[in-house]
């Protein structure tokens, strides 16, 4: 099954970050796309700029509502994600646990509605 990863933290906790805390944040995270790849469930990530770079569009009673984010006022935002194809809930779960996102922020798993 295909499962998302949404990765969710407070832009807060890098507004201020050094190039060496950027690079150390990108070295972890190419060890778990890494370890994702060697066991053969990575499919895709994307690592996001701010959500305050965000555009929201609504069509709702039929009028254009266009709104620059960010679209919630919520202390954690989304900030990427990982798709991966695993057995079950259990393998995406172990695999979101493993994830650096989680040590700082929250990652919601959700499956895919286009199962082949």
């Amino acid at each position: 099954m295909r499962y998302t990863l949404f990765l969710y933290s407070d832009e807060a906790d890098f507004a201020d970050a050094t190039p060496e805390q950027i690079e150390q944040s990108k070295t972890v995270y190419g060890a778990y796309i890494n370890d994702l790849q060697q066991a053969g469930v990575f499919v895709d990530t994307d690592w996001l700029k701010p959500s305050t770079t965000a555009t929201t569009i609504s069509l709702r009673g039929g009028s254009r509502r266009v709104q620059d984010g960010p679209y919630a006022d919520t202390k954690e935002q989304l900030g990427g994600y990982f798709v991966i194809e695993v057995a079950d809930l259990d393998a995406a779960l172990a695999w979101a646990e493993k994830c650096p996102a989680a040590h700082m922020g929250v990652v919601e798993v959700r499956p895919s509605a286009m199962q082949g």
